[in-house]
């Protein structure tokens, strides 16, 4: 555990100040530029928590980033989303003066910004502002240029005048570059077809051992967050790839695997629906019961008797 002291970012602001830049054009919103931040760090590494959403781009950062529990190495451009109120830290590596100088940009919006807008309600749909760090986004040159467009709109915007519209045209801009940022996420899912179904195969494994095992009785079904640290991934990362690679999200993996090993036990052995039910994780067979007629449009019973 480090003991470099965690820095509390409420306002853009004091995001400014923390890298020693000067005050922000708006409280609210701020596009910074990467290759100019100057933060000072403690035993080469920085920790803070911020009250605000970020969304970077960065190329050529020779530190290890850590966002709640997981870490990245950022040796080429990626995309990374931050929500408020997720310690950050950052352990620094002294910079090769042959490796190109850092570079990117940074979007600071406080959730004060989005008040009384659709997207105070809608930006938690968003599942990859709780993607870890290690699951960013990698932007190809087609894609980088579109978001760097979008982000140099919001600057323009708020540099601009302030009237009666610019904070709908901001908010516009940044529910574009999010969906964006979905699309291309969408488009990482599908081109990284060998490693995610990778993923696939082990969730596969992962759930045909579990309840194979004494720890279903023991612990019942395995949560979705269980299972994402097993795969060290995120919970909304894994139901994301899930979803885009075979439309179904985690749960309704870890519900058709059950399936799958109840209808071998209905039809191969003696065994009573209760004991099945108790033998996969369920306290009460009504509950499996109803899940499993859910699932086939039987209930147990009519199943094992078509077998018969």
């Amino acid at each position: 555990m480090s003991n470099t002291s965690i820095n509390r970012l409420k306002t853009v602001s004091d995001l400014h100040r923390y890298n020693q830049l000067p005050p922000p054009e708006h409280p609210l919103i701020s596009l910074l530029d990467y290759g100019k931040i100057q933060p000072t760090p403690v035993n080469n590494e920085l920790r803070w928590i911020q009250s605000f959403y970020s969304i970077s781009i960065k190329r050529n950062v020779t530190g290890k980033y850590r966002y709640g529990q997981q870490s990245y190495d950022f040796d080429e451009g990626l995309m990374t989303f931050f929500s408020p109120e997720q310690v950050i830290s950052v352990q620094l590596i002294d910079q090769d003066a042959s490796t190109n100088q850092p570079s990117g940009l940074i979007l600071a919006i406080h959730p004060d910004f989005f008040f009384g807008t659709s997207l105070a309600r809608n930006i938690k749909k968003y599942p990859f502002f709780n993607y870890s760090v290690r699951e960013a986004l990698f932007l190809s040159e087609k894609e980088e240029n579109i978001i760097n467009g979008i982000l140099q709109n919001i600057k323009a915007e708020y540099q601009a005048n302030l009237d009666q519209f610019s904070q709908q045209i901001i908010i516009n801009q940044l529910e574009l570059l999010l969906n964006y940022s979905e699309r291309f996420y969408q488009r990482q899912f599908l081109t990284r077809k060998i490693s995610n179904h990778q993923i696939l195969d082990r969730l596969e494994e992962f759930l045909g051992d579990y309840f194979d095992s004494e720890e279903v009785i023991n612990n019942g079904l395995p949560s979705v967050h269980e299972i994402a640290q097993n795969l060290n991934l995120t919970a909304d990362y894994l139901s994301s790839m899930l979803k885009s690679l075979t439309g179904q999200t985690t749960q309704q993996h870890i519900h058709n695997k059950l399936i799958e090993k109840a209808k071998v036990r209905l039809s191969t052995t003696n065994l009573s629906v209760s004991e099945i039910a108790y033998e996969l994780g369920f306290e009460h067979p009504q509950s499996f019961s109803k899940l499993f007629k859910s699932k086939t449009k039987q209930t147990p019973l009519q199943f094992r008797t078509s077998f018969n």
